[in-house]
């Protein structure tokens, strides 16, 4: 057969992005067609192959002909553009409707489902990070938890697409997810209940007084505004003498909300940018003179579950010397994906640019350092430390003054739950032992004791 001639003028149009999420750049139906700067065309030799037309037209024709099954022409092209994205990266897909509409749910944070991002790793389905107060996280799902199977069915031959459609479902279905950790033989089954899950992706609460904490779980298209009112709840009694903001198992999300969330601890400066082949894809987010918490002590805990716009986030604060981050190696997600809808109502998932920190890391299948490495533990606290003999023990002993002072009071358990974020306490209290300590002596007070 001969071959049409390919029209070189389509592959050099290209949909402009009217909205930005950190690997998902959103293109209306029926947007205008742009043509792409001149700088950035594409050669007239690299048309398509004629051979390699010939030969897909050879596969194709042998396929409806011999196949054991018949099979129609159009599952036979949606399955030759499902390849055709998914191999290029890991998140370059083609999105069927309800796979487009999947998508918009979990931006905005209402989906169906156990709470679960995943990914492809090493060709097996993999945990990225569990959802907070969904079902896999109550259960005990870990990033890096391989899903070999969803009720019996074996994941090494799914798609991406196709295990996340086999993990939603109706709210209150139930789910078996058979799971491969790291450094164990046997697998685990883990037997879930599937939720109508409206995840809030910002918590705050005080840890100890003048110490607060901020954890975001994903960034959502709301992430900015809810991280801007629990910093306003936290501030509330008085300033803070340190945060801690807590990305692990964070698993990205929109672009926007994350510049959102470093400039409420930046004043100015580069937050990120990006490079792709096009011009339009290459843009920079700075930070504004107007913040919440330009001072604060901060310290950030990340993970291996702590990806994409997380690391945006971690990488700025790093290189802006704004924060300490405190923890293990982040997922190490550093690609942007523009969402094309299709005019037959699906949509095309396609990685068109890197992202880079200030500094101009690329962190891309390399992901964060840390600068304090704190792994995941647990503190076991001795109940029993033996006959210990203290001042308030003695009889007669004379009372403290201070009548706002507590004998015997109580630790905060937070080592004995979560050892990260309670060496992340200790270092913001060091941080203002070393600031108090460069504070010199205001005028009339004396350090020696001498009266005048």
């Amino acid at each position: 057969m001969t071959p049409t001639r390919p029209n070189t003028l389509a592959r050099r149009l290209r949909l402009a992005p009217v909205a930005c999420a950190l690997g998902l750049a959103f293109a209306t139906p029926g947007a205008t067609l742009a043509a792409e700067p001149a700088a950035t065309r594409q050669p007239a030799d690299d048309d398509l192959p004629v051979k390699d037309v010939q030969t897909f037209a050879e596969v194709f024709e042998r396929i409806k002909r011999a196949y054991v099954e018949e099979v129609d022409d159009k599952t036979l092209l949606r399955n030759a553009m499902h390849g055709m994205l998914s191999q290029l990266d890991p998140h370059s897909e083609y999105l069927d409707a309800d796979a487009f509409e999947a998508l918009r749910e979990t931006t905005e944070g209402e989906f169906s489902g156990v709470g679960i991002e995943v990914g492809l790793r090493d060709d097996q389905l993999t945990v990225i990070s569990p959802l907070d107060d969904t079902p896999a996280a109550k259960a005990g799902i870990q990033p890096g938890d391989r899903i070999v199977a969803i009720d019996g069915t074996p994941t090494d031959n799914l798609t991406l697409q196709e295990a996340v459609d086999l993990m939603r479902g109706e709210p209150g279905s139930q789910i078996q997810l058979t799971i491969l950790r790291d450094n164990e033989q046997a697998p685990r089954t883990f037997d879930l209940k599937r939720e109508a899950i409206q995840s809030e992706s910002v918590t705050q609460r005080e840890l100890e007084p003048g110490y607060g904490y901020l954890r975001i779980s994903q960034f959502q298209s709301r992430t900015g505004d809810q991280t801007r009112a629990a910093l306003q709840s936290l501030t509330a009694k008085g300033p803070l003498r340190g945060l801690v903001l807590d990305l692990r198992n964070n698993p990205g999300g929109v672009l926007s909300s994350a510049t959102e969330v470093a400039d409420q601890f930046l004043s100015s400066g580069l937050i990120v940018y990006t490079q792709g082949r096009l011009v339009d894809d290459d843009m920079r987010f700075t930070a504004h003179p107007a913040t919440l918490a330009p001072d604060v002590p901060l310290v950030v805990l990340i993970n291996g579950g702590s990806a994409s716009a997380a690391e945006i986030v971690a990488g700025a604060l790093q290189d802006q010397q704004r924060a300490v981050l405190m923890g293990t190696q982040s997922f190490g997600k550093g690609s942007v994906q523009q969402v094309l809808p299709l005019g037959n109502g699906d949509g095309l998932k396609l990685t068109t640019a890197r992202y880079y920190t200030p500094s101009g890391r690329s962190i891309q299948a390399e992901g964060i350092t840390p600068d304090v490495r704190v792994v995941r533990g647990r503190l076991e606290v001795d109940a029993t430390p033996g006959f210990q003999l203290r001042e308030s023990d003695l009889r007669g002993h004379l009372q403290n003054a201070n009548p706002s002072a507590q004998r015997n009071a109580p630790d905060t358990p937070i080592a004995a739950n979560d050892y990260q974020l309670s060496e992340a306490l200790n270092l913001l209290k060091a941080l203002n032992v070393v600031h108090s300590a460069r504070v010199p002596a205001t005028p009339g007070s004396s350090e020696s004791g001498n009266a005048k």
